[in-house]
Formats: C-alpha cells, sequence, structure tokens
C-alpha cells in the first residue's frame, strides 16, 4: 500500500508586523523554507517534483504564482515547478494534502508543500478590498447575497457568534490566551523549537543582510499576566475577543518535505512521520469559525480513530473561541491541545499556518515521543481541514 511520508520540516520564528522579517521579501522567506528543507533532508534538489505553497495574499510580492518565485529564488534547479493555491488560513495545510496526494498516487515522489505570508508587507484583506477600491468590484455575488446577506462574511463576527453559542465567557477566553503564552515561553525555554526553525539573518530596509539572527517567535509574550491580558478593549462593541485573545498578525513561511516509497530510496532517509488521514469539510460561511467541530468528528469516522487514540491535538487559535468551542464540543482534553502555545502566542502568518502548525505538531510528537496527532483550523468561507500525522520516531 502506498504511502506518504514527511522526511523534513522547517519554519521561520514568527515575526510581527512591522517587525524582524518586515524587510524579507515574501518569496526570499518561502526561498529560505525550501532551501532549509532540502538541507535538512540532505536530497538530491533534482528529485523534488513540484512545490506548492499556501498563500492568502496573492498580490503585490506575493502575486505571479509565489510557489514558483520562492523555486526560482532558491537552490532548486529550474526543472522544478511550483504552484500557488488558496484555502484561505488553511492554505498550505491544503498544499500538504495536495503533495500527499500527489505522492500516494505515484504521479510524483518528493514534493515540498509550504505556505508564506508577509502580512506586513501585503496587508490582511489587499486582495479584496484594492480591486473593490478601484473599481474591479467584489467577491460577493448576487447569488451569494441573496442566500447569506449582503453583509460581507466576517471572522470577527462569526468569532464572536462562537462566543454566545457556546457560552464562553470572557474570564475563559483571557485564561486561553495566558495559557497560550506560558505554553510558548516555556517551548521556547526549553529549546523545543530550535530543530524547528529556520533562523534567518535580519535584513536593514534598504535589504543589506545583517548579522542579528531571528530564531525566537517575536509574539510570545514572556511577561504576559492574566491582568493585562484582561484589559485589552474589546474588538467589537459588546463583544468579549480581544487582540489578546486573538491570533497576531504574523510574517512568517513553512514547508514539509513529502515522499512516497520511491522518494524514500533516492534521498536513503527514514521518515519522520506519515501521514495517516487527511480531508477537508465545507460548513456554515456566516458563522465560519465552526468547520473544525464537524470536521475533527468526520475524520474520526473516515479515519478509523477514536478520539482516545489522539496524543495530541493541533487546533489553530484564529481567536480563542474556536479551540475552546471544539474543546467544549468534542470533549477533548485540553492538556494535549496546543502544548507548545498557538497562535495566539505564535502568530499566524495566514497561508502559511497550515505547515507551521504541521511543523510544530509533529516535532512535538518526537518530542514527547507520541504516536497519533491531529491538526485542524478554521478558514474563510467556512471551512476546515484536518490532518492526522503519525510518529514513526517512537523509542
Amino acid at each position: 500500500m502506498a504511502e506518504a511520508y514527511i522526511v523534513a520540516v522547517g519554519r521561520t520564528a514568527g515575526a510581527r508586523r512591522g517587525g524582524r522579517l518586515s524587510n524579507w521579501h515574501p518569496v526570499d522567506l518561502g526561498a529560505e523554507v525550501i532551501n532549509a528543507l532540502i538541507d535538512r533532508s540532505k536530497c538530491d534538489p533534482a528529485i523534488i517534483d513540484d512545490v506548492i505553497f499556501g498563500c492568502v495574499g496573492q498580490i503585490g510580492e506575493q502575486a505571479m504564482n509565489v510557489a514558483r518565485n520562492a523555486v526560482l529564488a532558491s537552490k532548486l534547479p529550474l526543472s522544478v515547478p511550483g504552484t500557488s493555491l488558496d484555502r484561505q488560513c488553511g492554505s498550505s495545510q491544503q498544499a500538504l494534502h495536495f503533495a500527499a496526494q500527489a505522492v500516494l498516487s505515484g504521479t510524483m515522489d518528493a514534493v515540498i508543500a509550504g505556505g508564506v505570508e508577509s502580512m506586513t508587507r501585503v496587508p490582511m484583506g489587499a486582495t479584496s478590498e484594492l480591486p473593490k477600491k478601484n473599481g474591479m468590484g467584489f467577491y460577493m455575488s448576487e447569488e451569494i447575497q441573496n442566500r447569506f446577506g449582503s453583509a460581507p462574511f466576517s471572522q470577527f463576527t462569526g468569532a464572536e457568534m462562537l462566543v454566545k453559542k457556546y457560552d464562553l465567557s470572557k474570564d475563559t477566553l483571557d485564561q486561553f490566551a495566558l495559557r497560550s503564552h506560558r505554553l510558548a515561553v516555556s517551548a521556547t525555554e526549553a529549546g523545543l523549537f530550535q530543530d524547528e526553525i529556520v533562523p534567518l539573518r535580519m535584513k536593514t530596509a534598504t535589504g543589506e543582510t545583517t548579522d542579528e539572527i531571528h530564531n525566537i517567535d517575536e509574539g510570545i509574550r514572556f511577561d504576559a499576566t492574566l491582568e493585562g491580558i484582561a484589559g485589552v478593549k474589546q474588538i467589537m462593541e459588546g463583544g468579549k475577543l480581544t487582540a489578546a485573545t486573538a491570533s497576531q498578525i504574523c510574517d512568517g513561511a513553512s514547508g514539509v518535505l513529502v515522499v512516497n516509497e520511491v522518494g524514500l530510496k533516492k534521498i536513503g532517509i527514514e521518515p519522520i512521520a506519515r501521514i495517516h488521514h487527511m480531508s477537508v469539510l465545507g460548513h456554515d460561511p456566516v458563522i465560519m469559525l465552526e468547520a473544525p467541530i464537524p470536521a475533527t468528528e468526520r475524520a474520526y469516522q473516515k479515519s478509523g480513530l477514536k478520539q482516545d487514540d489522539i496524543d495530541l491535538f493541533e487546533v489553530n487559535e484564529a481567536f480563542a473561541s474556536v479551540p475552546l468551542s471544539w474543546l467544549k464540543v468534542t470533549g477533548a482534553d485540553i492538556d494535549k491541545l496546543n502544548v507548545h502555545g498557538g497562535a495566539i502566542a505564535l502568530g499566524h502568518p495566514l497561508g502559511s499556518s497550515g505547515t507551521k502548525l504541521a511543523t510544530t505538531l509533529v516535532s512535538a510528537l518526537r518530542a514527547k515521543n507520541k504516536r497519533y496527532g491531529l491538526q485542524t483550523m478554521c478558514e474563510g468561507g467556512g471551512m476546515a481541514n484536518v490532518t492526522i500525522f503519525e510518529n514513526l520516531q517512537r523509542h
């Protein structure tokens, strides 16, 4: 039976908007991750069959097929193609699924899946707002408006809808945000991110490389307190969520190298992990962020695994209400969830977050000598991908 194996993972340390990676062109960020995957696997760059990158803001510096441009900026030969996709926040998780499907089919043997997003240089919403302002229309067609109403789909509205539907108190949201920072601090201080992070030299505003290394997630608040988090102003009037209980705007890139048995033999390497299951599910685009709940249940049904079989979970912390509502419905053990912190502390670089979470989850499974990890994330339009990984390096 064909299998899809992961042989290398990597991510940049997250950087705040206007922060330590703001002078990096996103194409070059993607290229650095590609180069790191080649170095870490020690594979011949010429055996890579394709590069599939997720990216949400495919405009400006991230336009014109950012995946292919990252290939051109990397050490890969020109014969390696690249393609870019947008499944909103799940873009690079979907890139991973497409890569796995390619190697499972045997049409390809080695594929790099990843993503990149510079939210400093290509602001969130640019792909819809800039065309709208320049007379090129808006994505909500008449038929969509007839079906769902004329109000644009909003993640902020959806996040607050989850708060109300699942009766989440502001204190619960604030406590969860503090947990994210404290777990990220613990993981950082213990060196648990060291092997997964691709260190980068910082650049000046004119693009010159400096000697200063960026290798620690910039968004982590090492001095976070509940009082400080609780004092942040609500995002929406009358709501409970704040910037402190939402994911941080972030610059970053990430990727994984996926191969089949033929690819393993070509590289001559032992796999890190195996992709046990992958699926995606559509759901209500208005509440939008609830999709991970039914998608997780469907993944159990399709994979043959039960919740008790899963050792670690990664549920993207787009807002604290997303993993908290997921926990409330699934009844999963919170001690297995986002064990090294999540996007509230580490940042959410949109199209890069899927393989960023995969990198952290696979690394956590190895560090804790656990077998199965499940990853899911909410996505614009009301969707959710689910991936279940099996750690193959248990001892």
